[in-house]
């Protein structure tokens, strides 16, 4: 590659990993509100988070257009081709966990009001904090190619995992004493496989950054638990 086309391509992809990071801002912004209306029962801002996800879609959609013109005009070399592929990997992953966020602002719309006075388990928020963390630290890893880094972030997917399993015992023995609870930890039941599946896709991300610096795509962590289909 000429070292102006190497500059200009350098240029565009450094914008191009920019916007992955404004993504995984907006992203990351989604979830924490989605966790916190649901705590507080905040129908006005459910209902915000869950119109914003389109503008997620878009964002995504401009990077990947951008990501496809760089490949049809710049001719990228195989490590630079690496790059964009994982970078469109990772908005995909990342607009999934945005419907994460829109399912569970539905959820806080859809629980009744007359179990308003039911309490939402405290540990939903323990794995939304641990879930974001591991986001945050996943999308640092990518822009910076450590892929070091990038292997040690799954590990954090085992306290996801303990407090999933904790929320779905909690909330089974809730229905066996009250039956009338089903549909309100029902609900609970989804947010929580939400977060669940939030930590999940992170991995993917840290396998994608891998993939970069090794040109080896390898799964770093196999997700366990319950195959449910996500409340979007």
């Amino acid at each position: 590659m000429p070292s102006s086309t190497r500059r200009t391509f350098d240029r565009h992809l450094q914008i191009l990993l920019e916007q992955v990071l404004v993504l995984g801002s907006m992203v990351e912004q989604a979830v924490a509100q989605s966790v916190t209306a649901l705590q507080r029962r905040d129908r006005l801002t459910a209902r915000r988070v869950y119109a914003d996800d389109q503008r997620i879609n878009e964002v995504r959609f401009a990077i990947e257009n951008e990501c496809v013109t760089l490949i049809a005009t710049q001719q990228p070399m195989a490590r630079d081709v690496r790059i964009l592929a994982a970078i469109l990997e990772i908005i995909t992953e990342l607009e999934r966990i945005g419907d994460y966020a829109k399912g569970i602002a539905k959820i806080t719309q859809m629980l009744s009001e007359e179990r308003t006075g039911s309490s939402i388990p405290g540990d939903l928020q323990q794995m939304a904090d641990q879930g974001l963390s591991m986001l945050r630290q996943a999308l640092d890893a990518f822009v910076t190619g450590d892929a070091a880094a990038a292997r040690q972030i799954p590990a954090g997917d085992d306290a996801v995992d303990g407090l999933y399993n904790k929320i779905y015992r909690e909330l089974i023995r809730q229905m066996i004493a009250d039956t009338t609870t089903v549909e309100h930890a029902n609900l609970l039941m989804w947010t929580a496989h939400n977060l669940e599946r939030l930590a999940d896709r992170v991995i993917n991300i840290c396998e994608r950054t891998v993939y970069v610096s090794t040109g080896s795509l390898k799964e770093l962590d196999l997700a366990d638990g319950v195959q449910l289909t996500e409340i979007q």
